[in-house]
């Protein structure tokens, strides 16, 4: 098990970010799917829980084969996809990762927004407070990201809001920008499997961070396209783009899913 907590600040505040969390997460989604890879959505709907309150439950398939290191390719399925649970209570969600292919691979996410710099030391005292982790800052301005996934019309080092006026942020912004806030995410990742254990958790934390800070950077660089939505607006929004993804994801995996299920069955 590899435990570490990520802290990525954006130029906004926790309330603006419920609506750009839903809106970048779709909008991403839909952009990242193609060929048949990419994420369907299987299920998102209202959900109660007790000690959390009202919430939404979103489960859905991410199909990434082309996405995996050659050596991981060569021991899953052609067609490969991880479930992704998430429960949205906002300001605190749960991600859980999962794999039949692989049952002893696991991803689990806690996630806190606060409207702060980062400076939160005690945020998940209650989750993991005697528990060894590595903290890691994020910045959406300063950090490099792939190649390949970069535009400059994403880099907050030359965007500029035209609705907020926010942007075009500077090295140390996050010291003197207002408004600011933080998201604290809490990630652990399990791959239960001698002679590959260290090797998988690194990489899958190396991923991770990836995912992140190009998430992040997005929700901010998407601001004018978002910001005067309404949550039925973004809720709206995020039907619609689940239609298209799902469209675009599933005609080439509507045969394979029962294949891949069958193979995994057949490996445990």
């Amino acid at each position: 098990m590899l435990m570490k907590e990520y802290r990525i600040c954006m130029p906004l505040t926790v309330e603006e970010y419920r609506i750009g969390q839903l809106y970048m997460i779709s909008k991403h989604s839909h952009e990242q799917s193609d060929r048949g890879e990419g994420v369907e959505v299987v299920q998102n709907e209202p959900y109660e829980d007790p000690n959390h309150g009202n919430g939404q439950l979103t489960e859905k398939r991410v199909y990434l084969n082309s996405k995996l290191p050659s050596w991981a390719r060569a021991v899953v399925p052609k067609i490969f996809y991880v479930t992704e649970k998430a429960w949205n209570y906002y300001p605190y969600t749960i991600t859980e990762y999962t794999c039949s292919f692989l049952p002893k691979f696991s991803i689990h996410i806690e996630t806190k927004y606060e409207d702060n710099k980062g400076s939160n030391d005690s945020i998940f005292d209650n989750e993991a407070k005697d528990l060894e982790r590595e903290v890691c800052f994020i910045d959406i301005a300063s950090d490099e990201i792939p190649e390949r996934y970069y535009k400059e019309s994403e880099d907050p080092k030359y965007f500029k809001s035209q609705k907020t006026g926010r942007g075009q942020l500077k090295e140390g912004w996050r010291e003197t920008h207002q408004p600011i806030m933080c998201s604290y995410k809490l990630v652990t990742v399990k791959f239960e499997v001698w002679g590959l254990q260290t090797r998988v958790e690194q990489f899958v934390h190396k991923v991770v961070r990836d995912i992140l800070l190009i998430g992040h950077r997005q929700a901010f660089a998407w601001v004018d396209e978002w910001y005067d939505m309404t949550m039925d607006d973004v809720r709206e929004y995020e039907k619609n783009m689940h239609e298209k993804t799902n469209i675009k994801v599933c005609n080439q995996h509507s045969s394979t899913v029962d294949e891949i299920e069958s193979h995994a069955k057949a490996r445990t």
